[in-house]
């Protein structure tokens, strides 16, 4: 990197911390920090929902199976996504903001308690919570991984910097500096993703190169299916991240809370499902090509970086680089906003009684304080990991295989059509899928990606459906906060609650105050 590149970077993080002091300024209460009490415009919802959904581990992970299978990763990968976000702006996303519009829920977890019961609460946000620490320790490894290669700095270095970056920014201004980066993202994306296509179009012979290069690729690399990679498994990830990308990656969820309303949140969802569909296929194709421009590289992991140094000036270099650190930090920033809402909501009251008493203003104080405490064990995670397929494992083996059990349970239970199932179908769903990703992850040596990451969702499906069906748990509040997300609040509706809530959060239907220091879903 020259020096150009450098200002670039370093620009790059003055900004970031920019925007955390700017983005302090609309946060006055805990509600404003984890769901922005309902105020982001639908657009800058849906690219943040979007931009949520990269990391650097595009561009290391994946980049390597676009160098090494071609095509095939955006049929793997976006398209499932891109249709997934599709569907749940219809079943979802307008369900999740009348959750915050109508019960003040300001985590996605919250409304659990009263859906099924307690212990199924806790067991979901602890599971998630476990899971997200190892999942964006395995970001946090990406990105240094492309900071090692691109600045030769050491993975433990580019761990720290980033981590503490995203720790200041987040810690300051929540949701609200989360989305704003979101956005800063997309238009850095949008520069630098134009740049590395266009240099690598010019390079094999311009613009109609984009139509003719694929009969120069290795063979299969023009194929849907190749490699690794199965019709079984796109499959599977069809499923997967339907429930990931609506909500099951809790931190989407609240990009639809943010929404002003849930008609609204709709138009978010498919902005983001069109973004989805179009946008990561530009950024592929230079890495679908890279084996016409930097053949033999081992593994293929630093594809993108060779691509980058071999085609583009001083000055973008340094611009592609602070995308990477955007993508990261920013889902990682997302991450960590959503899971310190679980554990401010509904770990922490459970497990400390004086939390429950806690002023709006302690609440908020105790939300950034868990902001930074939960990235730096993250960061502690990636700093004693081995970097050599710690990020595929992660991403593959362990997060989408265990993503269907967490969320089945969270996801179906807002929808009519399942008000009647429990907490029992709930919970044995959850640990059945759970106990089979077990036994193949751990027990199983040959089980390939297909059934590691297919077979927990469906054995907790099966159990969810076959259960609730077998033995209904069907009671009155459990119908009615159902049936309360059918339609959104009227504008006097929705002050009034809004008032209500800022002076003390009621997430049980019906219920018009809570008692001092209680919360609902907390035993007094």
């Amino acid at each position: 990197m020259k020096s150009l590149d450098w200002v670039v970077l370093g620009g790059y993080f003055f900004v970031m911390v920019g925007i955390g002091v700017f983005a302090k300024s609309r946060v006055e209460t805990v509600a404003d920090f984890f769901t922005a009490r309902g105020r982001i415009p639908w657009w800058l919802s849906g690219i943040s929902h979007h931009m949520s959904g990269y990391s650097a581990i595009m561009f290391v992970t994946f980049a390597a199976v676009a160098y090494n299978d071609g095509v095939t990763v955006y049929f793997w990968w976006p398209l499932t996504i891109g249709l997934g976000v599709g569907v749940g702006a219809f079943l979802f996303a307008p369900r999740w903001n009348r959750l915050r519009a109508k019960h003040g829920v300001n985590s996605p977890l919250a409304y659990l308690a009263v859906r099924y019961n307690l212990p199924t609460q806790q067991v979901l946000a602890y599971s998630g919570a476990l899971l997200k620490v190892v999942d964006i320790a395995a970001k946090w490894v990406a990105i240094a991984v492309l900071l090692q290669g691109f600045a030769d700095i050491p993975l433990g270095w580019g761990i720290a910097i980033t981590g503490v970056c995203t720790m200041f920014y987040m810690a300051f201004g929540g949701l609200w500096a989360d989305v704003l980066t979101d956005f800063g993202q997309f238009i850095i994306q949008a520069v630098a993703g134009f740049a590395m296509l266009f240099a690598v179009l010019a390079h094999l012979g311009g613009f109609t190169s984009l139509f003719t290069f694929w009969g120069d690729l290795p063979e299969g690399h023009s194929d849907p299916v190749n490699g690794s990679i199965t019709t079984g498994l796109i499959i599977a990830f069809l499923f997967v991240k339907t429930f990931e990308y609506n909500g099951g990656m809790w931190n989407l969820a609240q990009r639809y809370m943010a929404a002003p309303t849930g008609s609204r949140a709709k138009k978010s969802a498919l902005l983001s499902s069109f973004l989805w569909l179009v946008w990561p296929f530009i950024l592929f194709v230079p890495m679908i090509a890279a084996p016409l421009i930097v053949p033999g590289l081992e593994g293929g992991e630093g594809a993108y970086i060779a691509l980058a140094k071999e085609l583009l000036p001083t000055g973008i270099i340094g611009l592609v680089l602070a995308g990477f650190f955007s993508h990261t930090m920013a889902m990682v920033a997302s991450d960590s906003n959503v899971i310190t809402a679980v554990i401010t909501r509904d770990l922490a009251p459970v497990i400390v009684k004086k939390v429950r008493y806690f002023t709006q203003a302690q609440q908020l104080l105790f939300a950034r304080i868990t902001t930074v405490a939960f990235v730096t064990v993250s960061m502690t995670i990636a700093l004693t990991a081995d970097p050599k397929g710690f990020i595929m494992t992660v991403v593959v083996s362990i997060f989408a295989a265990t993503m269907g059990p967490i969320s089945i349970p969270l996801m179906l239970g807002l929808l009519p059509w399942f008000k009647r199932v429990g907490p029992t179908a709930a919970l044995v769903s959850w640990a059945g899928g759970l106990t089979v990703w077990a036994i193949l992850y751990w027990g199983v040596e040959d089980a390939s990606q297909t059934v590691t990451v297919s077979s927990p969702l469906v054995t907790s499906l099966v159990l969810y459906l076959v259960i609730g069906l077998l033995k209904p748990e069907g009671t009155p509040d459990r119908a009615a906060i159902v049936d309360s997300l059918d339609d959104d609040p009227s504008d006097a509706e929705r002050e009034e609650l809004e008032r209500k809530f800022l002076a003390d959060p009621v997430l049980i239907p019906g219920q018009s105050t809570v008692g001092a220091g209680e919360r609902p879903g907390v035993p007094n």
